[in-house]
């Protein structure tokens, strides 16, 4: 055999190199980024969230300050279409008939509105996730945890909220003051009357699961179940939990403010977005602004959580990863 023969038939070799293998968490990051509106949702969010953190260390004014020299200011820019508008610079978004500065109560009730969101949507998915876990994992404890969440799904959330604040009110008050008090109170009242879609979302994935191969393998080799939930299920059905997080933020700051507007929720004197809105509507007609900027902070908020879920849910999802 010639040596040219020879060199025709080497094996072929790829002269193009293999891009290394990318994570999960990467794919999912680049199936995020093409969801436009939960992009602007996520911004907008963590916009909010620092802001109602940290906005009081960049506006500084007291927002409980009486100043009745200054009351019914209208915000800056009402001077636009009405030049005899009452204005000042030192209060951009007005004041209210008692003289205190919109912005700065705009801050500290948001901060209030976002903390029982973040605090009833974490209690509400650990709920939610343990029965969700339990039901779907043991066929025993599946008809009463289920039966049981379909008797809470059925009671009519929002007379029961109400029951609940005018029992245990006075006694949380009592105990650990006004406004802390009110916060565990409404924080609690949220969060165990919200876990329900959660518990229901989760056992229909452990259902699925529990029957995958691997499961099976770990059962073959003796692994317990509680190492099975821990190492198996709850690492796979984060996608769910994750996605009615976001629900379950936007459904508790949404509860928030309809207690604080019916005026069962946080003493008068602490604000929220909610009893902004409910101080705001006798005279509404002539300072909208009142009713617009808090009814629009809870709007924005809300729609922006939506807007997060869905992108996460799309980018969660292997099914449609990659579309």
């Amino acid at each position: 055999m010639t040596e040219s023969t020879a060199n025709k038939i080497e094996p072929l070799q790829d002269k193009v190199p293999t891009e290394p293998p990318h994570s999960q968490w990467k794919d999912v990051w680049d199936q995020f980024k093409k969801h436009k509106g939960a992009l602007m949702g996520g911004t907008f969010l963590l916009f909010i969230t620092l802001g109602v953190l940290f906005g009081e260390y960049i506006w500084t004014l007291d927002p409980q300050k009486l100043d009745i020299r200054n009351k019914d200011v209208r915000p800056i820019y009402t001077a636009i279409w009405d030049g005899d508008a009452k204005v000042q610079w030192a209060h951009p978004l007005g004041t209210d008939n008692l003289g205190r500065d919109a912005l700065a109560n705009m801050i500290v009730g948001g901060r209030t509105s976002m903390a029982v969101g973040w605090v009833a949507m974490i209690l509400a998915l650990s709920i939610g996730t343990s029965i969700g876990v339990l039901a779907g994992f043991f066929r025993k404890l599946d008809g009463p945890l289920m039966r049981f969440t379909d008797l809470v799904l059925s009671l009519p959330i929002l007379p029961l909220l109400l029951v609940a604040v005018t029992l245990f009110r006075d006694q949380l008050r009592a105990a650990f003051g006004p406004e802390t008090g009110m916060f565990i109170l409404i924080v609690g009242v949220v969060g165990v009357t919200s876990w329900m879609q959660t518990a229901r979302i989760v056992r229909s994935e452990v259902l699925a699961l529990k029957e995958r191969e691997f499961i099976l393998a770990a059962r073959s080799i003796g692994t317990t179940p509680g190492a099975i939930i821990r190492r198996h299920l709850l690492p796979n059905v984060v996608s769910p939990i994750m996605v009615s997080a976001t629900l379950g933020l936007a459904t508790a700051i949404i509860t928030e403010s309809a207690l604080s507007f019916l005026g069962v929720g946080f003493p008068p004197d602490f604000p929220t977005w909610g009893k902004m809105l409910a101080d705001a509507v006798p005279r509404m007609d002539q300072y909208p602004e009142r009713v617009v900027l808090p009814g629009m902070a809870i709007s924005l908020t809300v729609l922006s959580v939506n807007y997060l879920g869905d992108g996460l849910r799309d980018a969660l999802d292997p099914r449609i990863r990659g579309r």
